[in-house]
């Protein structure tokens, strides 16, 4: 398997990588669907619920007991996948990365080009004066942010209720669209609207790394079944 995508990353200049929460399991920060996933925990409202505009708004010391507690890694590092896309983008072979995550690893890791669909913990703006605040900021803050000025401080993450970012969506498309290569990575694709990006590729180079089946596998010229870290990494260099 490894050799299949070796072969098929070096006949490419136009790689496009497509990645969820798996990407990030190997920096010890879990996912949301599997075994022992977030959506597996028992908690005193699902995180759907929680993680829900409505629910920010209604019960914010609630949301941010739980976000702190559990969307949020600060001593989290990039692993092996984050290093070896990073390395394909500046031996100019990937063009992109599209994340459905929001810790900021592909970045941290040297990656320029990302496209975050659901935002990042490192952006939060006071939803009254639109104050910048760093996740380091944010994390010296109260239980319950709050700016100078009175205003709650809201993470720049996209919550159940809320779309997505059109602008970053669009050029998401547009990447794939354009893609000779498209590697899917830790993603279940059941996720929607972000799941629906794969459609739009139009080769016939589609790779799914992921430990479980996805709707997509039929479709897909080379499926593997390895932590993303390890595939990666053994496909390059």
């Amino acid at each position: 398997m490894s050799e299949r995508l070796r072969q098929m990353i070096a006949q490419s200049d136009n790689i496009v990588f497509f990645g969820g929460a798996g990407v990030s399991t190997e920096s010890g920060i879990p996912d949301f669907r599997s075994v022992d996933g977030l959506y597996r925990q028992r908690y005193d409202y699902p995180p759907e619920t929680i993680l829900s505009r409505s629910f920010f708004e209604r019960r914010p010391e609630d949301f941010f007991r739980f976000y702190r507690e559990k969307l949020l890694a600060p001593q989290a590092r990039p692993n092996k996948a984050h290093l070896t896309l990073a390395a394909l983008e500046r031996e100019g072979r990937l063009k992109a990365v599209v994340t459905q995550n929001i810790d900021g690893l592909h970045q941290a890791a040297g990656s320029q080009r990302v496209f975050e669909l659901h935002g990042s913990v490192h952006r939060n703006h006071c939803l009254s004066c639109g104050r910048f605040y760093s996740l380091e900021e944010m994390l010296a803050l109260d239980t319950v942010p709050r700016c100078a000025c009175g205003g709650l401080v809201k993470p720049d993450v996209v919550l159940y209720e809320e779309p997505l970012p059109e602008d970053v969506f669009l050029a998401a498309m547009d990447c794939i669209r354009r893609a000779d290569l498209l590697i899917v990575g830790g993603t279940s694709l059941s996720v929607y609207p972000a799941a629906a990006l794969v459609d739009e590729y139009r080769g016939r180079k589609l790779v799914l790394i992921n430990k479980t089946a996805t709707a997509q596998d039929e479709r897909a010229a080379l499926c593997i079944r390895e932590p993303i870290g390890e595939a990666l990494s053994k496909a390059w260099p």
